[in-house]
């Protein structure tokens, strides 16, 4: 199995605002990292929504970040007729999730409320 790591740097504007894109990726995403700057971090109300750029399909969506910290996004499977898929086969179990696969397609990171020229970097680990 290979695995890859992809590094984003990602530097705020006056706003607090930012938008960045890692290259194009094809396989499965386990995980994304953020790594706070030692120097100049985002301010504590920063906001995250990372998602795939062809598909808007969310990654990872959370607000005021306050270190750093990584983040395994999964989706729920479903059965042949949409409905979500239990362990156990029972709704009062646990949804089944599995990777997100992307193909061709970057991920995007918007970031809001990050401060004035704040750095990030964003590590996607791609299998």
């Amino acid at each position: 199995m290979k695995v890859e790591r992809y590094s984003v740097s990602v530097t705020t504007a006056a706003d607090g605002s930012a938008t960045a894109y890692s290259p194009t990726i094809t396989g499965a995403i386990s995980s994304i990292a953020y790594v706070a700057d030692g120097t100049s971090p985002y301010d504590a109300t920063v906001d995250f929504t990372i998602t795939a750029e062809s598909t808007g399909q969310s990654l990872w969506t959370q607000a005021n970040i306050t270190a750093s910290g990584t983040r395994a996004p999964r989706q729920p499977v479903h059965e042949q007729d949409g409905t979500d898929r239990f362990f156990q086969g029972t709704s009062s179990e646990h949804t089944v999730c599995d990777l997100i696969c992307v193909a061709d397609d970057r991920i995007k990171i918007v970031l809001a409320q990050g401060g004035n020229a704040k750095t990030g970097r964003f590590l996607i680990t791609v299998i």
